[in-house]
């Protein structure tokens, strides 16, 4: 299918994360809310499955938006900007839910976690024979990443759900780069720019005690 007529390309959206790190290896946070959207316009054309994702998701971006547009959008210009401000002027609630349930540490950290989902997704997609199961690659990703965020009864939803994805040739071709080959080495080649940045941001959260944020 022409990209041109659908107007999207997982390779497009994948390799926009590029932008997201500048020469220091900061993470700037409007190529990352803008590659984040890209990412859920694939979720979503892949039918209501991956909703419980994506809305959250959606959300949690709308909370960015804000602060980047807020008064203090100059400090939210980067990851590490937006740490250094959010912790120098005690916005985030790092021992329960208090007073800054819509921190941006805590709202990036949440998309964090997803995009650790999406990436190890993606990346068993890529390595995975042409006969396997989605519905076992994204429970094996899922339970590798979001579903130890999740309470019982949210897992036992999600595994559900995921019995009705579509084959892994469905998968590919939703890619929309070409035929499911071309689409497995387009993943090779794109991956890497949101490993770096879920690497770097790993990094920065776990330096400063904040990758258990409530």
């Amino acid at each position: 299918m022409d990209d041109s007529e659908t107007g999207f390309n997982l390779k497009v959206v994948l390799v926009s994360f590029k932008q997201c790190l500048n020469e220091k290896e900061e993470v700037l946070l409007d190529p990352y809310i803008a590659s984040w959207k890209g990412l859920v316009r694939f979720l979503n054309s892949l039918g209501a499955v991956f909703s419980f994702i994506s809305k959250d998701v959606v959300s949690k971006l709308q909370i960015m938006e804000r602060l980047r547009g807020g008064p203090q959008h100059e400090q939210y210009c980067s990851l590490q900007a937006m740490v250094a401000h959010e912790l120098g002027s005690q916005l985030v609630d790092l021992e329960r839910r208090s007073h800054h349930p819509e921190s941006g540490c805590r709202t990036v950290l949440r998309l964090h976690r997803a995009l650790h989902w999406l990436q190890l997704f993606l990346e068993s997609l890529r390595t995975s024979p042409e006969d396997a199961r989605t519905s076992v690659l994204c429970s094996d990703s899922y339970n590798a990443s979001l579903a130890a965020y999740h309470p019982w009864i949210v897992r036992r939803a999600v595994t559900v759900a995921f019995c009705a994805l579509p084959t892994r040739k469905v998968f590919l071709e939703a890619m929309n780069v070409g035929p499911p080959e071309q689409a497995v080495q387009m993943l090779g080649e794109a991956l890497p720019f949101i490993e770096r940045v879920y690497d770097v941001s790993q990094k920065l959260y776990a330096e400063h005690s904040l990758l258990n944020l409530p």
